[in-house]
């Protein structure tokens, strides 16, 4: 488990760092819970706290289907549409930062030539790109599903396995399982307690 969580971190703290350039605040705050919610999951699975481990699970169902989204929203499935500022909360016109920073990419500063636009406004213009934005974005989220995937069906098996030994528990004194396919004891010899001292 602990190897599980050290790739789920790295996928997700690489997939920060570039979100956060680009100031796609969506995937920030996504990315924010993941890293949160895999340390409880971590947490859970060394301290034997099964709850944690189901919150980690009902996450990972969450952060899975998240990730279909952003796979829909970049490959423009139903509707949806890349261009948009979705991701930012419509906050600013920011864009995934590999669309200027892609492998290959050539960025070029373009000067507009209309009069009315003020002189500092410079388009950008992006080519030789070797993959497009999108489908890195498309494998980064594929990359988190397929983690995601295993972190679940991990942790399925370890809240079997943990409550199994807690159906499984014989407390000391309690019954086990001699005393408990004995007959009852019809008499029961009762001794009187003599005071300490006296």
């Amino acid at each position: 488990m602990f190897c599980l969580c050290v790739f789920l971190q790295l996928a997700a703290l690489e997939r920060q760092i570039f979100d956060f350039l680009g100031f796609q605040w969506a995937p920030i705050l996504g990315n924010f819970l993941q890293i949160i919610v895999v340390i409880l999951g971590l947490f859970g699975t060394i301290q034997f706290r099964p709850r944690y481990i189901v919150v980690y699970t009902v996450w990972t169902a969450l952060w899975v289907t998240w990730n279909v989204f952003i796979i829909c929203f970049y490959l423009e499935v139903g509707g949806l549409s890349k261009e948009t500022d979705l991701m930012t909360f419509n906050i600013s016109m920011h864009r995934s930062w590999w669309r200027e920073h892609g492998p290959g990419c050539i960025r070029r500063v373009v000067r507009p030539s209309s009069p009315g636009i003020l002189e500092d406004y410079s388009y950008v213009s992006v080519t030789g790109c070797i993959i497009d934005f999108q489908y890195l974005e498309v494998i980064h989220s594929a990359i988190q599903i397929l983690l995601s995937l295993v972190g679940f069906v991990y942790a399925c098996y370890v809240i079997s396995i943990f409550m199994e030994e807690e159906d499984s528990f014989d407390f000391i004194g309690g019954l086990d399982t001699y005393s408990y396919r004995q007959p009852p004891q019809e008499h029961v010899e009762l001794k009187p307690v003599k005071p300490v001292g006296k």
